[in-house]
């Protein structure tokens, strides 16, 4: 493999490791969490880090093929920022929900994380279906962790 095709795997990799172990430090399932009244369909909690692990997989492997397939360096930079967008996002809802224990700000913050996806599969796809093709996972999986927020809401209001 030359340079310059280890270079985009690198820094997608440490992106995305770097934005998962963020996301996993601020998350913090104690008392306050395990509190909270949650629908019937919440999955246990062993099944959110394994999901995580597969759409972190997922994204990465996204972020360079969409990378690797832009046509020029000025759309290879928005692919960068997009997705830098995005695991800022995914980094604050984490924030919001956990350290700042505020559901109802963190769906209003989903909404925006769930949008940065749909324009990531979009942006991405004008160039390689592939890359948008292995997002279609993580906005199902926020699609439903938004349901899952928004019952937590409605069964736990209000907050702060």
């Amino acid at each position: 493999m030359n340079r310059m095709m280890i270079f985009p795997v690198t820094v997608a990799t440490v992106a995305a490791v770097c934005v998962a172990a963020l996301g996993a430090t601020i998350t913090d399932l104690g008392p306050w969490y395990q509190a909270l009244e949650k629908p019937g369909w919440n999955p246990p909690d062993l099944v959110f880090p394994m999901g995580w692990t597969l759409i972190y997989a997922l994204i990465t492997i996204s972020g360079i093929t969409a990378w690797r397939a832009a046509p020029t360096a000025a759309k290879s930079e928005w692919v960068i920022m997009l997705f830098a967008l995005n695991g800022f996002l995914n980094i604050t809802w984490s924030l919001i929900f956990f350290r700042m224990q505020r559901p109802d700000w963190a769906f209003i913050e989903l909404i925006g994380l769930w949008l940065s996806i749909l324009v990531l599969i979009i942006y991405c796809g004008r160039f390689s279906r592939t890359a948008a093709a292995l997002l279609v996972p993580y906005l199902g999986w926020v699609s439903f962790a938004g349901a899952l927020n928004w019952a937590v809401v409605q069964l736990n209001a209000p907050f702060g």
